[in-house]
């Protein structure tokens, strides 16, 4: 399971939890959310390992097509040294070289584009179930400091 799988399963259990009567609190099974939890805890290394590698393909990508341009750049520039006598036969070789040095930078910009954009919705996916958890814990350990607060009050008002 992936850790977005995992900590959802989390969220599902905490909302789904029997409620404790007049009180926020609810009564979770302790040994099946911690295992869900190391579980995720667990799987994050293998997603940011994923993400790791999907930069490193980013750069791979980018640099097989500073590659590939520069080899049709110099196949453009041989064409055209070949060329050079004929007049229209070189105004048209700059033109279609042009074009391919254009094709190619906008290849290598949707490539790079479309990486940038699953990187960043993974990362947005992760963000939110991050943020998320942390509100649920921010408001477990608030209702738990509460509670503390209301047993004190009341063993105070049975003396």
């Amino acid at each position: 399971m992936e850790v977005i799988e995992l900590l959802e399963s989390a969220s599902t259990m905490v909302q789904e939890a029997r409620g404790v009567p007049l009180s926020a609190s609810c009564v979770l099974h302790r040994g099946e959310l911690l295992e869900i939890l190391s579980a995720a805890k667990d799987s994050f290394p293998s997603d940011l390992a994923k993400a790791q590698n999907i930069l490193e393909e980013q750069d791979a990508v980018l640099e097989e097509a500073r590659v590939a341009a520069d080899l049709i750049i110099e196949r453009a520039r041989e064409e055209v040294a070949s060329m050079v006598a004929q007049t229209e036969i070189v105004a048209s070789a700059r033109k279609e070289a042009q074009k391919i040095l254009d094709d190619a930078a906008e290849q290598a910009r949707a490539q790079q584009d479309e990486i940038d954009t699953y990187v960043d919705s993974r990362l947005a996916t992760l963000e939110v179930v991050l943020n998320k958890t942390l509100d649920v814990v921010a408001r477990g350990r608030d209702q738990l400091a509460g509670l503390d607060a209301k047993s004190t009050l009341s063993g105070l008002n049975d003396k």
